[in-house]
């Protein structure tokens, strides 16, 4: 089995993008990406965009000989958008891409009225129904029932997680699982993986209360001491607290917790917890992102910075 993350908030976006690779298949999993459209009152910074184009790329480029192709759920930073921001994946841009592979979705069942709608208007623009895999079993991927986004009876809804087996490995994808209920916990530990690739608690939100903080460190330790290699990322990454909380917690337990670049052998790159400072040291010409959305300007001046080179 091979692993291959594509884009997540340690490599510089918002998302939990991967691509597994069996003997005979090649499973992208939420082929989505966005950058956080306001943070600390700023846009993104144009070197958080030239990343997020090179991770667009990636996935256009994973999606052109994929078998499968799962998405989780609905929002913007997960799948492919009838109405994408300059700073997303648009659905037009993937449709020939989607028609070979089989698809495998979340249903429209426990999610949010918006995120209805853009499940509706992808099926539209890819003229293919996206069915429900929920509770599913092909072979060797198997697909859980609905489970909580964050905390269970949120707004936010619902996804579906995902386990990738071969002769070698077990693999979960726990898409914004966010480590707040027990739940989905159980379904993993259920799975027997040895590697998990899953969102860890939003520690960026104040309103983020002290005791779901608890509850979700419980809760990790569970799940790290349960499997061999714990790839924490996704909310999580989103502030600086993140990556303390990452590193404690790799640290109290006897297993592997790594980020997403740990796993993929790269540095670092918390962009949007290092927002403002990109526009403290790189400051931004006026006018740039509307110039950028009309497509007046590239991000060909921003590229390169601190040592990271995007070329």
């Amino acid at each position: 089995m091979r692993i291959k993350i594509l884009g997540t908030e340690s490599l510089g976006v918002r998302g939990l993008s991967c691509v597994v690779e069996t003997k005979n298949r090649k499973i992208v999993i939420d082929p989505g990406v966005a950058l956080g459209y306001q943070r600390h009152g700023l846009l993104p910074h144009p070197f958080q965009v030239a990343v997020g184009e090179m991770v667009r790329q990636k996935i256009v480029s994973e999606l052109k000989d994929s078998t499968d192709i799962v998405i989780s759920h609905f929002h913007g930073d997960h799948v492919p958008l009838a109405n994408a921001n300059p700073y997303q994946l648009a659905a037009k841009q993937i449709v020939k891409l989607f028609q070979g592979p089989r698809l495998w979705s979340k249903s429209t069942s426990n999610l949010s009225f918006n995120q209805v709608k853009r499940c509706n208007d992808l099926s539209s623009v890819l003229g293919r129904t996206l069915p429900n895999a929920e509770g599913q079993d092909d072979d060797q991927l198997s697909f859980s029932l609905s489970m909580p986004h964050g905390e269970s009876n949120n707004v936010l809804g619902s996804v579906m997680m995902t386990c990738i087996k071969d002769k070698e490995k077990v693999f979960v994808h726990a898409s914004d699982i966010q480590l707040l209920d027990i739940k989905p916990i159980s379904q993993i530990l259920n799975w027997q993986p040895d590697i998990v690739l899953a969102s860890g608690p939003p520690l960026y939100l104040r309103h983020l209360s002290s005791k779901k903080r608890k509850n979700a460190w419980q809760n990790a330790v569970r799940l790290a001491q349960g499997v061999k290699t714990l790839i924490l990322d996704h909310h999580l990454l989103r502030s600086e607290e993140g990556y303390s909380f990452l590193d404690e917690l790799s640290s109290k337990t006897d297993h592997r917790v790594i980020c997403a670049a740990d796993f993929m052998g790269c540095r670092r790159l918390p962009l949007e917890a290092w927002r403002q400072r990109l526009y403290r040291e790189m400051p931004v010409a006026k006018g740039w992102h509307q110039a950028y959305t009309r497509g007046e300007v590239n991000t060909g001046h921003y590229r390169n910075w601190q040592g990271w080179n995007i070329s």
